[in-house]
């Protein structure tokens, strides 16, 4: 989602030689392939292939596989997104080897260094040589590490320029029908569930606790939980799900979830993309998490905190359901041009070399990679 607008920017406002690479840290085609089709991203140019590991087997492998690539291509700058080991990994071996790293998605901050995701946006941003952020707060982040000013752009979020090009296409898709949550054309109330982070599923007791709470909520309306293949695991352990209004289904394409997610009464999620998604759509959000590192869909949007406490989650979801939900606008520069301003950046500023004039160079081509 967030790859995908600056692919197609870049290779359409620019003369720019841009390869797109897949690490293969998300493997499973449910997480990976339908995405590239859904987003119209082509091919990846170089996949990686790492596949499933410990996320430090994750990282040695991309590390190593990636260093290849760059001195294969030789490419002038890197770009990474978001906050995954393949953001971490790829910026590492970049910096290493003397290419210049843009960091779309920087300066969040959940404070919480038990998150794998808050190490590598921490190290991510203190090597990277461009800053590209999508909230204010990220930049005052950014600048109390000690990162220069004129190195952060706020620029808005990338994300939320995925949603808007494709949320018609999405409102199209027969999933609420496949599910039977309309009647007719109209959707009828439910709740959209997602579980993923480590810190809420690897744990059988804090997983038990929140599908308690959670199947309190579906004694209210249907909640349709697209689950996670890590989730899935957990689940099978606990011999959980069973609530007849509770529906367990297969994890979504994007198409398939965002028209969901525009059409749910209430979204109960530890994602950080859903949390913004949901502000950028109006949709009430609860996050089961003590904390976010996306504050702005708290202090502007439609998103509330409630941790991992079941009568704070049922409590906060009846509020939500009775109609006094939380009321939310759209962040600043959430406009649907963020990566049209990361590219123009990257126009002025980024450091390509002049065209090489040896086909025979490493990386040469007809214009900067």
């Amino acid at each position: 989602m967030k790859a995908a607008p600056l692919l197609r920017i870049a290779r359409s406002q620019t003369n720019w030689q841009c390869f797109l690479v897949h690490t293969g840290q998300h493997y499973d085609a449910t997480l990976s392939d339908v995405f590239f089709q859904q987003l119209e991203l082509p091919s990846p140019d170089i996949n990686l292939g790492v596949g499933s590991g410990t996320p430090t087997v994750q990282m040695a492998e991309i590390m190593m596989r990636f260093e290849r690539v760059i001195e294969e291509l030789g490419p002038d700058l890197v770009v990474v997104v978001g906050d995954v080991t393949s953001t971490l990994a790829c910026a590492l071996v970049a910096t290493k080897l003397g290419v210049a790293v843009a960091h779309v998605e920087a300066g969040l901050r959940s404070f919480d260094r038990a998150m794998p995701e808050e190490i590598n946006r921490v190290l991510t941003d203190a090597i990277a040589e461009y800053l590209f952020v999508t909230e204010t707060e990220a930049v005052t982040n950014l600048l109390r590490e000690g990162r220069p000013r004129n190195r952060i752009y706020l620029v808005g979020n990338v994300m939320i320029d995925s949603l808007q090009q494709f949320l018609s296409v999405a409102q199209d898709s027969a999933i609420g029908k496949e599910l039977e949550l309309t009647n007719g054309t109209d959707y009828c109330p439910f709740a959209l569930l997602t579980l993923h982070r480590p810190s809420n599923v690897d744990s059988n007791d804090t997983l038990r606790v929140l599908l308690q709470a959670i199947e309190r909520i579906a004694d209210e309306l249907p909640v349709v939980f697209p689950v996670h293949p890590r989730t899935q695991k957990e689940l099978q352990k606990l011999g959980a799900g069973h609530h007849a209004q509770l529906r367990l289904i297969r994890p979504l394409g994007y198409l398939e979830f965002i028209c969901l997610l525009s059409h749910a009464q209430l979204v109960l999620t530890d994602s950080g993309g859903v949390q913004e998604e949901t502000t950028a759509l109006g949709v009430p959000c609860l996050t089961l998490r003590e904390n976010t590192e996306r504050p702005v869909t708290v202090t502007e949007g439609t998103n509330q905190v409630v941790g991992r406490d079941p009568e704070r989650i049922v409590a906060a979801a009846l509020q939500v359901l009775s109609g006094k939900s939380k009321a939310g606008g759209v962040p600043q520069l959430w406009d649907g041009h963020a990566a049209e301003r990361i590219v123009e950046v990257l126009l002025q500023e980024a450091p390509f070399r002049p065209q090489s004039t040896s086909s025979d160079a490493p990386g040469s081509s007809d214009a900067p990679g």
